[in-house]
Parts: C-alpha cells; sequence; structure tokens
C-alpha cells in the first residue's frame, strides 16, 4: 500500500468499495461524520489521520496553496461525468500518484480529462 485516500463530498462514497482492492486504506467523509464538516475541517482531519485528500472541488488546492502540505491533494478535474471515470483515472494512475507523493516535492496532484 502507498497511500491512505480521504474521497471529499463531492465523489461518490461507492468508490471506496470499488476501489478497496486497489487502495485497501480508503475512507469517504461520510463514513468519518465529515459529510457536513467545512473544508479546511477536513483538510485538518486529513493532516491529522495522514490522509491523501481526494476532490473535485478547488477549494483545497486553495488550501494546500495556504498551508502547504501534508496532507497531499489529488483534484480530479473530470467535470460532470460518472463515477466510473474518477474509479478509471485512479486505478490508472496509482503507480504515478504513490510516486509523487512519496517524493514528497509537490502537494496537488492534478488530473484532468
Amino acid at each position: 500500500m502507498c497511500i491512505k485516500l480521504l474521497f471529499d463530498q463531492n465523489l461518490s462514497y461507492r468508490l471506496v468499495s470499488r476501489l478497496k482492492d486497489v487502495y485497501p486504506d480508503l475512507q469517504h467523509v461520510a463514513a468519518l461524520g465529515l459529510d457536513t464538516a467545512s473544508d479546511i475541517d477536513v483538510w485538518k482531519y486529513a493532516k491529522e489521520n495522514g490522509y491523501t485528500l481526494v476532490s473535485k472541488d478547488s477549494d483545497f488546492n486553495d488550501i494546500c496553496t495556504l498551508y502547504d502540505f501534508p496532507p497531499h491533494i489529488i483534484w480530479l478535474r473530470l467535470g460532470n461525468s460518472r463515477i466510473t471515470v474518477a474509479q478509471d483515472v485512479l486505478v490508472k494512475y496509482k503507480d504515478r500518484i504513490c510516486v509523487i507523493i512519496q517524493e514528497n516535492k509537490t502537494g496537488i496532484i492534478e488530473i484532468a480529462n
């Protein structure tokens, strides 16, 4: 396992079960009772618990720019797309995502279609 992922509210909770084999240590904010938490509170939770945040929301990009990293942010710039699109890119780029996070030189990993 290379990283722990925390999915933001704007991503389907169904991604957790769909990606469990690829990323064994992942959670959705709703499962942690953070579904109504502010972005900064979600960011703090991720930081305190060693998660990489996965979101379609540019707000985490802004927070990372202001407060640096960790946590790392995977910013999925996929527009309004099916759950399978997010699933597919997270599987396709898993090795590269892990390398970037382990190198620890950048806080934001942007994936666009």
